[in-house]
């Protein structure tokens, strides 16, 4: 792990500076010229850089930039003061702009802005007294802030939390990893060749000798990182799945409204007389594990995965999660970088409320995710890629563009 710390914030920003051309995201380009004085000829290609992200500590005033496990700089920061708090969570940059101004507090200077929230919550420079003193916002130096500036881009993740935290490595095999599509070769068959005099003995072995690999189309999105999401879902009411089966198998149950209404009464009546079981009407553990079987009724998924890319919904699909009546806390999952063709990855976690639900690699333990999403899934996979697994709301299309916020207090 790297960790920069000077007494001069000058002097920090042109290290980081530095960091940032040779080994973070290459922002300016080496020109051929220099790249061939630099390294030898037969050098291989420079590996990519992992993924940036940030973790803000309320309680220790202060942000650090992570380059996937390695923290690259620090600062500190001045937060929000009483009664305007900063809030916690799992943020993305939606906007940037060197230039802004608040449309809610005077019209007052926010230069080099970074946009967390619609609702007003920021990165920018500000004067730091050395305790919260922002409308919110989160303030930092301007050497810092220019330099993170030229750094980010819309969609990178800041998670905001009470106490200290860091990313850890993980592996688990329900994270996804790289699809490898299987090689078919092109070729043709031998009742084919058999069957024509101009190809026997002539075409065949040059065909086996150039077969040529059938492979899956390079990913046109390889460089747009997805957004990832798995909530639980609000199971419906033992009287609603009651009801919904005896209408399925024909006993007019009435509404599925989880009313044990008289057309409900009446169709259990009924259902037990035609399984010649007592006919009471009533609804007993007996009586509903009998027309679960006899509706071939399975437990459905009781979590739901939803995917975007570049703040758009792509992809959604059922998942479970083992005791879901547990606390699941908010971890946030990122894959580290890899290339087209490479079929495994490396992932980073971090828990964005502490203890609050356990240890993200016991979590993972509780996670279900079908063969068939964890193919797709697999297959739309991109450096950068971000799961974040919580039992908190998140902020739906606003019709501005927004990844899943996050807030957690």
């Amino acid at each position: 792990m790297l960790s920069i710390h000077k007494n001069n914030w000058n002097t920090r920003t042109s290290v980081l500076a530095k960091i940032a051309g040779a080994a973070l995201l290459s922002i300016t380009s080496l020109s051929g010229a220099a790249a061939r004085d630099a390294a030898p000829a037969a050098e291989s290609e420079p590996q990519e850089a992992a993924p940036l992200h940030m973790l803000v500590s309320l309680n220790e005033q202060k942000i650090k930039v992570y380059q996937g496990l390695d923290l690259i700089e620090t600062s500190p920061i001045s937060s929000g003061k009483s009664g305007y708090s900063t809030p916690t969570g799992v943020f993305s940059i939606l906007e940037k702009r060197r230039k802004h101004f608040s449309n809610l507090y005077d019209n007052a200077p926010m230069p080099l802005m970074q946009r967390l929230t619609w609702s007003g919550i920021a990165l920018h420079v500000g004067k730091l007294p050395g305790y919260p003193a922002s409308h919110g916002c989160i303030r930092l130096p301007r050497p810092f802030a220019s330099s993170l500036y030229n750094l980010t881009n819309r969609g990178m993740h800041v998670v905001v939390t009470r106490d200290l935290t860091e990313p850890v490595g993980v592996r688990h095999g329900v994270l996804p990893q790289p699809f490898v599509p299987k090689t078919e070769v092109a070729s043709l068959s031998g009742k084919t060749i058999a069957a024509d005099p101009a190809l026997r003995g002539a075409i065949r072995p040059v065909i086996l000798e150039n077969s040529v690999p059938l492979l899956q189309p390079d990913n046109p999105h390889f460089d747009r990182p997805l957004r990832m999401i798995i909530t639980p879902q609000k199971p419906l009411s033992r009287m609603k799945v009651l009801q919904r089966l005896l209408n399925q198998m024909g006993f007019n149950a009435g509404p599925v409204d989880g009313v044990m209404g008289r057309k409900t009464r009446a169709a259990i009546s009924l259902y037990q007389e035609g399984a010649e079981l007592p006919v009471t009407g009533r609804v007993t553990d007996a009586i509903v594990a009998r027309i679960h079987k006899d509706a071939g009724y399975e437990k459905p998924h009781n979590a739901v995965l939803r995917v975007r890319r570049k703040f758009r919904d792509i992809y959604q699909a059922p998942v479970s999660v083992k005791e879901i009546d547990r606390e699941i806390g908010t971890h946030v999952f990122t894959a580290l970088q890899f290339k087209q063709g490479e079929s495994s990855v490396d992932w980073i976690a971090v828990s964005a409320e502490g203890a609050r639900g356990g240890a993200s690699i016991d979590l993972l333990e509780r996670i279900d995710i079908p063969e068939k999403v964890s193919k797709e899934l697999s297959k739309m996979l991109t450096p950068g890629t971000s799961l974040t697994v919580t039992d908190r709301s998140f902020k739906r299309n606003t019709g501005l563009g927004t990844d899943f916020v996050v807030i957690t207090r």
